[in-house]
């Protein structure tokens, strides 16, 4: 709604200079009347209805009702005793900017019907006058018509438009969220995981110095190359967030689960087909979080891996013969299984956990998404 200030419409396709001449013509057909209590009748009416008008404009209750009423009433008056039609342009321009529907299309059947009545009947009391403005006549009525139907269906656009944009600065404040919460896990993952080798390295290079010391040295060395490529990680994480790929992350489990003395089993081809970098970035992650759960609290021998693609779905599967998650072992609700769980759902993928002597972990992603994104890349 525009401010009471605003009494003179704007984009409504008439120059602001056209609006002032309909302010000021009033007093033109006032003062071609010879009679004194006409002049002092008209100005009295060109006054109240502006303050009407602008009491319309700050007014949200019944006072609103009533402002409208007396300028329509103005309107039917000026019109008829006085040949002056143009107040209805003015209506027109404060109807049009009503939100509520309802009250909308009241008041501009209203003023519709109004307007027609007072125009009808000035042609036969003030025929002369009405005939010399015909034209303008003709286009108030149809400014009537148009003005207000044209002013709340833009109103509303830019409604639309203003809540679109709302939205959308909303969505990139998510986006940034999220962003920022994905950039947390990836680097909680690839420093635990390398931290978590780098840990068990120097276990083994703490026992070895005394009874092996070149092969306390060769793990030594080790551990200085594991810094290095979590250092190096890191920086590609942190400059440009770059995607791995799934056969690359299988090499890199092996390496750690080796180094944890767990024994690691590979059924199927971790080279997936037709995958998007986003899904096999995100099973990548999952799987690299899931080894990293078994190597910190298992406690088992071996780890088998199964990596499926079908036309349905892409699956891996993390197996242990560890001990299982109970009551006083329950790392479900831990940073990592978290993780994996709010990757999956941003791909509306599927995490499922099975315990027992030992646990297994099911990672689903199914294909329909893949090919989603594969058809929004090509």
């Amino acid at each position: 709604m525009q401010k009471w200030y605003h009494i003179i419409p704007k984009n409504t396709g008439l120059s602001i200079y056209a609006w002032i001449i309909f302010c000021v013509l009033p007093f033109y057909f006032i003062f071609r009347t010879s009679s004194a209590w006409e002049i002092v009748f008209g100005i009295l009416m060109i006054l109240l209805f502006f303050t009407a008008y602008r009491v319309s404009f700050l007014s949200k209750s019944w006072t609103v009702y009533l402002s409208v009423s007396i300028e329509m009433v103005i309107s039917i008056v000026m019109t008829v005793f006085l040949g002056y039609v143009y107040f209805a342009l003015f209506l027109a321009f404060y109807i049009g900017n009503l939100q509520h529907k309802i009250r909308f299309m009241t008041l501009y059947m209203i003023n519709l019907v109004t307007t027609a009545a007072a125009v009808t009947i000035g042609f036969f009391t003030q025929s002369e006058i009405f005939m010399a403005q015909l034209p303008f006549i003709t286009f108030s009525v149809i400014g009537v018509i148009l003005l207000p139907i044209t002013l709340y269906h833009r109103n509303k656009q830019e409604r639309l438009e203003s809540e679109l944009r709302d939205a959308n600065q909303k969505l990139s404040r998510m986006a940034v969220l999220e962003e920022r919460q994905r950039i947390a896990r990836d680097l909680h993952d690839t420093l635990g995981q390398k931290l978590s080798l780098i840990g068990l390295k120097s276990d083994l290079a703490g026992k070895l110095v005394e009874v092996k010391p070149d092969k306390a040295t060769s793990e030594i060395e080790d551990i200085h190359q594991t810094a290095r490529t979590a250092l190096k990680e890191v920086r590609e994480m942190v400059s440009d967030m770059k995607g791995s790929k799934l056969s690359d992350e299988v090499t890199r489990v092996r390496q750690v689960l080796t180094a944890a003395r767990i024994e690691f089993h590979l059924e199927g081809d971790p080279k997936l087909k037709h995958t998007s970098l986003l899904v096999e970035n995100v099973l990548s992650m999952c799987l690299k979080e899931a080894v990293t759960n078994v190597v910190k609290h298992s406690r088992a021998a071996a780890c088998h891996v199964t990596i499926k693609q079908t036309p349905e779905e892409a699956l891996i599967q993390v197996q242990d013969n560890g001990i299982g998650m109970t009551k006083s072992n329950n790392w479900y609700s831990e940073n990592g299984l978290q993780g994996i769980k709010e990757r999956l759902e941003f791909v509306n993928g599927r995490l499922a956990i099975e315990s027992g002597s030992g646990t297994t972990l099911t990672i689903r992603v199914p294909s329909v998404l893949i090919r989603t994104e594969q058809e929004g890349l090509s």
